[in-house]
């Protein structure tokens, strides 16, 4: 774990976490997320579900390079960010319809092409503050890949149009693989 910049915002400090660190602070992972989303009948979204994709992200023999981003505000967890790089023949695609071009061309993976943002959440007496572009910032700016991209829901008007002010735009759709995950939209950024 490393403590990184802080510097938007008083009084936040950013840890970075690999795989085996964040599975050290499961149990504030999941106190993030129960705090930051609001839940829904949906199976897709429940703390159970979401714990167990958590643990498949960070299983040693799958997700070596996964970093997690961790928000603090004096000391205290108030966000969370966490990605990894994708590796050649990532199952991240799999399902994906591009707008247009060549989807051969667009999903070929070397490891050091695409970083997939699979989480970004905080606190709900945290937001509005600027913590979620600064943790997004945190994790992304120093990443040596060329883009990255990330999935949203098309019914998120506020996270989607978030993502769009940052840089992010559509380049297609897909169903993840995950039991009951819903459609979502591609989104990229050149990292570039």
């Amino acid at each position: 774990m490393s403590i990184g910049r802080a510097e938007a915002l008083h009084g936040i400090e950013f840890q970075h976490y690999t795989a085996e660190q964040a599975r050290e602070e499961r149990d504030v992972i999941e106190a993030i997320f129960r705090g930051s989303y609001a839940h829904s009948s949906s199976a897709f979204n429940t703390p159970e579900v979401f714990m167990r994709r958590f643990d498949a992200y960070t299983d040693p023999g799958r997700n070596g390079e996964f970093e997690l981003v961790m928000a603090r505000f004096d000391g205290k967890p108030c966000g969370q960010t966490w990605g990894w790089p994708l590796p050649p023949e990532a199952a991240w695609w799999g399902g994906l319809r591009l707008d247009g071009g060549d989807a051969a061309a667009f999903t070929t993976e070397d490891g050091a092409r695409t970083f997939a943002l699979s989480e970004i959440m905080v606190l709900s007496e945290f937001t509005g503050r600027g913590i979620a572009r600064a943790l997004h910032d945190e994790l992304l700016g120093n990443r040596l890949e060329r883009r990255a991209t990330l999935l949203v829901r098309p019914d998120n008007v506020r996270a989607y149009d978030t993502y769009r002010k940052w840089g992010w735009y559509r380049v297609g759709t897909l169903r993840p693989s995950w039991p009951d995950a819903p459609p979502f939209d591609v989104l990229i950024n050149d990292l570039a």
